[in-house]
């Protein structure tokens, strides 16, 4: 993904203008990537940061949310159920993220310094934010 200061430039602007277009065109069916690419006449990296232009676009303008789902690709979504289950799933993949890097870097880590300033800092931090995790993954299995 673009970096912030990439992702409001001029030509990034261009490129979200474009995507949006094809997307619009395409309605209400999704476009892959490379269909997107194909369809849009844009490189795959201008594509990206048109996208990512478009995602801040749509959320300072209030216009309906751009999902990504495997079948369908990209494409504009206003029901609501639909919406739902793309951020149950978003939220599942940050929260598998999160869980690994708890696992894989900070436990092995705290368990060669256990008493460790920095270590006790986190640990603090961590747990805070695991309790808030649990209470967001029960929410989403419901």
């Amino acid at each position: 993904m673009p970096r912030a200061s990439e992702r409001r430039s001029p030509a990034a602007q261009r490129h979200a203008d474009t995507v949006r277009f094809v997307l619009f065109e395409a309605r209400p069916a999704g476009l892959t990537f490379n269909q997107l690419v194909r369809s849009s006449e844009l490189s795959p990296h201008q594509t990206r940061a048109g996208l990512a232009c478009l995602r801040d676009t749509i959320a300072e303008r209030g216009w309906p949310p751009l999902i990504w789902t495997r079948p369908d690709g990209y494409k504009f979504c206003s029901d609501p159920a639909e919406l739902q289950a793309y951020e149950v799933a978003i939220i599942r993949e940050k929260l598998t993220e999160i869980r690994r890097f708890i696992t894989g870097v900070v436990a092995p880590h705290a368990a060669l310094q256990p008493k460790g300033r920095w270590i006790k800092h986190l640990n603090t931090q961590l747990s805070s934010v695991e309790s808030t995790l649990d209470v967001i993954a029960d929410y989403t299995d419901a």
